[in-house]
Order: C-alpha cells, then structure tokens, then sequence
C-alpha cells in the first residue's frame, strides 16, 4: 500500500460527500447549501463531537489540521478561537475546505495541499495538531507521526479520532456480523442480485479469493469507509503507543455507539464501545 492510492481513493471520494446527495449531484456546486446540509448531517449522527472539542482549550493557540474532509470541524475549531492552518493530501478537500473559509468569512493562518509524510512547514510551527478520522488510513504512520512532532512546538499536544478496535463495530460487527454474511451470499453471487455494497464486496472478493478477502486485516480495509478505500488500521491505546513513539500518550476516551448492520446506533456505551477513540497525545522532549 503506498500514499498515492490512499490520495487518489479519498480525492475521488470525499469524506461524507455520498451521504447527502454530493456537492456535484444533488447540490450542483452550490457550496453554501451543501455546506449547511452536510454539518446538519454530521452533527446530528456524531453529536458528540462538538463536545469533545470541548474538552480542549483551542484559544489563541496555534492548530495544524491534518485531513480535512469536508471543513466541518475546520470551521468548529476556529470558532472556537484556534490559529488554525490546514493540511489534506487531496485537491478536493482543499478546493471545497477553501470555498468554506471564504463563504463564511472564517478567519485562518494558511490552507495547504501536502502529505503528512512531509508536512510542508518549519519545525516548531504549532501548539496542537488536530485530526479527525485521518491518521489511521496512513500507512506510514512512523513516517507521519515523527513529521507531527517535528511541527509541533516543545510541549505540544496531537489530539486525534483513530478508529477503535476495543469497539461492537470491530469486534463484532466486522470480525463476525460482515464477514458472516459475505460468507453466506459469496456462494450466490451469480444467481442473486445484490445490490450496493454487498455487490461491491463480493466483486472484490472475486478478484482476490473469498478466504484472502475476509482475511481480517485486508477486510478492515473494505469496512470502514466502504469497499473501496484502499487501506485502514483499527487501535487500541496500546497499540497508539507504540506507533506514535514520539509521543507520550496522556489521555484517551471512547464515543460513537455506531456498528451497522446492528441496530445499535446512538444507544449507551459509546464511552465503552465506541468507534471513535480520541486520544492525545504530547510531543517528548
């Protein structure tokens, strides 16, 4: 797995553009409205997340972004009075976070296209960096986390959303509920219809082998930003630790109760089961 695919998945596919009809479809570049449906969307199936901002103070402090999707948070943490700069590794999230900025009047340091790999600033440039549901679609993590610590400042703090392996949705849901069902409908695939993204799944399958395929690492791949995102990781707090050795890892926190097909979503135990695993992290000296 190398970066180039990791760009060329997520520029052809936004963060979230599918879920509410997408900018050039359903809205036909009319940033604005696209903009307020995609954040209604957003906040009201991760509602959390305004909250655990929260739990930082983001005032006057120097924020590097890193993954931007669709500006969501972007515009979250510099309203809440961050120094902000971003960084995404598409043309089209830098395209449609820019448009954001400039339609809402969002004031902020820079806006860049660039690899976390070789984060395009000097050494001791920030206070925090922030990312949201980026980091673990890198496969050079080591590479990525060593460039983090470098742009932070002496002291400064990497606060991120990893996907979370001590979660209903992993272990449950993709290690069992999924790979159960593909099992089931591989044998089918040339009498049934199916549709969507079992269709999707078991055309993938076809081309590997269905036991490679439900391999659990290749299928975390496939099954967390839908069968064609070319690579994931999933993380448990030790497992943070010992691919962000630069960094000492201060807290960490679970929310998001979200593991379809299961019918478990928004339920309690989000700080037990959650999908999302917030973790911060400060830079060593």
């Amino acid at each position: 797995m190398n970066e180039t695919e990791v760009q060329t998945f997520w520029n052809a596919h936004p963060c979230g553009d599918h879920i509410v009809g997408g900018l050039r479809q359903e809205f036909a570049d009319d940033y604005e409205r696209f903009f307020t449906a995609y954040d209604k969307w957003r906040y009201q199936q991760e509602g959390h997340i305004p909250a655990c901002l929260d739990r930082f103070d983001w005032r006057h402090k120097k924020v590097l972004e890193i993954g931007l999707g669709q500006g969501a948070e972007s515009e979250q943490l510099i309203r809440r009075g961050a120094h902000w700069s971003g960084l995404d590794l598409t043309a089209e999230s830098v395209a449609r976070v820019g448009a954001r900025l400039s339609l809402r009047d969002l004031p902020h340091d820079d806006l860049k296209q660039g690899s976390a790999l070789e984060i395009p600033y000097p050494t001791g440039s920030f206070d925090h960096v922030f990312s949201h549901g980026v980091l673990h679609h890198i496969p050079d993590i080591l590479t990525a986390q060593k460039e983090i610590r470098r742009v932070l400042k002496p002291g400064g703090t990497l606060v991120a959303m990893l996907y979370a392996r001590n979660s209903l949705n992993f272990q449950l849901s993709i290690r069992v509920v999924r790979r159960a069902v593909l099992a089931g409908a591989y044998p089918l695939r040339n009498v049934v219809p199916f549709k969507g993204m079992l269709r999707q799944h078991l055309d993938n399958a076809e081309v590997v082998g269905l036991r490679s395929y439900l391999d659990i690492d290749t299928f975390t791949h496939r099954n967390t930003d839908g069968p064609l995102n070319p690579f994931a990781r999933v993380y448990s707090p030790q497992e943070v630790a010992r691919d962000f050795p630069d960094f000492e890892l201060v807290d960490t926190f679970q929310r998001y109760m979200h593991a379809p097909p299961l019918p478990v979503h928004g339920m309690p135990g989000g700080d037990r089961l959650g999908w999302h695993l917030w973790v911060t992290l400060r830079a060593r000296a």
